[in-house]
């Protein structure tokens, strides 16, 4: 879809966008080859939801899916620092390898804190695959098992990334001027 908008500045190119998804897709499938048991995928809501749907028709062997739905931001265009959980998982992920689908990581605050929530239901193991990355926004490290872009410090739409819920079905990431 392209909204022609002259607020919007066309940041990664759909193109480039899914040839990247693409790659992420043989890389977890590269990573997970020799696993017993088919890894989570837990796509963090609502940001990720376009991501994970394209990202696992990439992935070339057996997973699982499941959601947690957070919010920081509420309809601004910076986060809160208070993470909450508004969609819990709906089973179990003890003794499971986890791999949590993330739209954007800049802080870093939102992904530390469920990574240590996580751990606690004790899972094999937790990597983590993000679209994006602003690293020049950085507060807590943490860890990019798999990982897309790296962007400027921008406010990013489209690909599932919202402005106050809109812009999300941009096949697109975009720069929106505010």
């Amino acid at each position: 879809m392209k909204i022609i908008d002259k607020t919007i500045e066309i940041l990664i190119p759909t193109d480039k966008l899914l040839s990247r998804v693409q790659e992420l897709g043989a890389e977890i499938t590269k990573a997970y080859a020799e696993a017993k048991e088919a890894p989570v995928l837990i796509c963090i809501l609502k940001g990720s939801f376009i991501f994970i749907a394209d990202l696992i028709r990439y992935i070339d062997l057996p997973v699982t899916v499941d959601f947690l739905g957070t919010s920081s931001y509420g309809a601004d265009t910076k986060s809160s620092g208070v993470v909450e959980i508004t969609k819990d998982l709906s089973e179990p992920i003890k003794n499971r390898d986890v791999i949590i689908i993330e739209d954007i990581i800049d802080t870093g605050l939102t992904m530390d804190y469920l990574i240590k929530m996580l751990r606690t239901r004790g899972p094999n193991s937790i990597k983590v695959c993000s679209l994006l990355h602003k690293p020049s926004r950085m507060k807590v490290r943490v860890p990019m098992d798999f990982l897309g872009f790296m962007i400027d410090d921008k406010f990013v739409i489209g690909y599932g990334l919202d402005y106050a819920q809109k812009y999300r079905n941009l096949d697109y990431i975009g720069v929106l001027s505010l």
